[in-house]
C-alpha cells in the first residue's frame, strides 16, 4: 500500500512539475498583445472592389433593417407579437452584420489592418451574440407561427405583447451568458502572434494567435455551438411538424394563407442554418476548407442573413409592405 501511495505521489509531482515547466515556457515565449493585425485579406485580389461590394451590401442591409424597425414602431396597428419578433430579428441582424462588416470594409478599402485588443474581444463577443440570438429569434418565431396556426382564436390570449417582450429579454440574457464563454476562454491564454489569420476578430482567429494547442478550445466551442443549433433547429422542425398537422385539417384557403405566412420564415431559416452548419459543424467532422472558402463563408454569414431577412419580411408580409409604401408616398 505504501508503495502504491509513493507511486501515486511521484506521478502527481511529476505532472505538477511538467505543468509548471510548460507554463514557464509559455510565459517566456508569449508576448504582450495590445493590438492585432487582420491578415485574412492579404491574398485577396482587387481588395478595394471587394470592400466596396461589402460596403454596399452592408449599407443596404442596415437601411432595410432600420426601415422595418421604423415601420413597426411607427404604426400602432403593428404592435403585435409577430411584428415585435420581426423587429427583434431586425435588431439582431444589425448587430450581427455591424460586428464584423466595418472591420472588413476598413481593411479592404482603407488598408486599416490594426485593431486594438479590447475592441477585438468586444467584436468577437458581439458577433457571437449576434449568431446565437439569430438562432433563438428564429426558434421563437417558429413557435409563434405554431400558436397562430394551431390556436388562431386563442392566439391573442396566449402570446401577448408583454409576454413576447419578456421572452425576448430572457433570450438576450441567456445568449449573453452563453457567449461569455468565448472571451472567458480566450483572455487567460498567452499570445505568441499578433496577426489574425481570418478576416475579423472571430473566436478561431484569436485562438490561433495564442501559444496553446487550439484543438481543445475549438472542440469545446463546437460542442456549445452544436447544442445551440441542435436544440433550436429541432424546436423549429417540431414546430413545423405541428403546423403541417394542423394545415391538413384546414380548408384550402386557410392552407394558402398559412403557407404564405410560414414560407417567409422557412426562407430565413434556410439562409441562416445552411451557412453556420458548414462553418461550425462540418468542419469539426473533417470537412477541410481553404482559407479563401472559409473567409468567403464568414463574409456571407455576416452579410447574407442580415440582407435577406428584412426584404423577405418586407415583401412577403402585406402589412409591413403596405405601411412602408404609404410612408414612402407621404415623403
Amino acid at each position: 500500500m505504501n508503495f502504491c501511495f509513493y507511486c501515486a505521489l511521484q506521478h502527481y509531482l511529476t505532472i505538477s512539475i511538467l505543468s509548471i515547466f510548460l507554463n514557464m515556457l509559455l510565459n517566456n515565449a508569449s508576448i504582450k498583445v495590445t493590438e492585432f493585425i487582420v491578415g485574412g485579406f492579404d491574398t485577396t485580389k482587387m481588395s478595394v472592389l471587394v470592400g466596396v461590394v461589402i460596403l454596399l451590401v452592408y449599407f443596404v442591409a442596415i437601411l432595410a433593417n432600420i426601415m422595418n424597425i421604423v415601420v413597426i414602431i411607427y404604426n400602432k396597428k403593428l404592435h403585435k407579437p409577430m411584428y415585435l419578433l420581426i423587429c427583434n430579428l431586425a435588431v439582431v441582424d444589425i448587430l450581427l452584420t455591424s460586428s464584423a462588416s466595418p472591420t472588413m470594409i476598413g481593411v479592404l478599402v482603407t488598408g486599416a489592418k490594426r485593431i486594438l485588443y479590447v475592441p477585438c474581444l468586444m467584436q468577437m463577443f458581439a458577433f457571437n451574440l449576434g449568431w446565437v440570438m439569430e438562432a433563438f429569434a428564429l426558434a421563437v418565431m417558429a413557435f409563434d407561427r405554431l400558436i397562430a396556426v394551431s390556436c388562431p382564436f386563442q392566439y391573442p390570449r396566449y402570446l401577448t405583447n408583454v409576454r413576447t417582450f419578456v421572452l425576448t429579454c430572457v433570450l438576450w440574457i441567456v445568449a449573453c451568458c452563453v457567449v461569455a464563454v468565448f472571451p472567458a476562454t480566450v483572455i487567460p491564454l498567452p499570445h505568441c502572434y499578433t496577426v489574425l489569420k481570418y478576416t475579423f476578430c472571430d473566436y478561431a482567429a484569436i485562438v490561433r494567435t495564442t501559444c496553446v494547442d487550439p484543438e481543445y478550445y475549438f472542440n469545446l466551442v463546437a460542442v456549445i455551438i452544436f447544442f445551440i443549433l441542435f436544440f433550436t433547429s429541432s424546436f423549429i422542425c417540431l414546430s413545423y411538424i405541428g403546423i403541417i398537422f394542423f394545415v391538413k385539417l384546414s380548408s384550402s384557403t386557410e392552407r394558402k394563407k398559412m403557407g404564405s405566412t410560414c414560407l417567409s420564415h422557412l426562407i430565413v431559416v434556410t439562409c441562416y442554418y445552411s451557412q453556420i452548419f458548414i462553418l461550425a459543424i462540418l468542419t469539426r467532422f473533417g470537412v477541410v476548407l481553404t482559407l479563401e472558402e472559409r473567409n468567403g463563408l464568414m463574409i456571407g454569414f455576416s452579410l447574407v442573413p442580415s440582407l435577406v431577412n428584412p426584404f423577405v419580411y418586407c415583401l412577403r408580409t402585406k402589412e409591413i409592405k403596405y405601411k412602408l409604401l404609404a410612408m414612402l408616398k407621404k415623403t
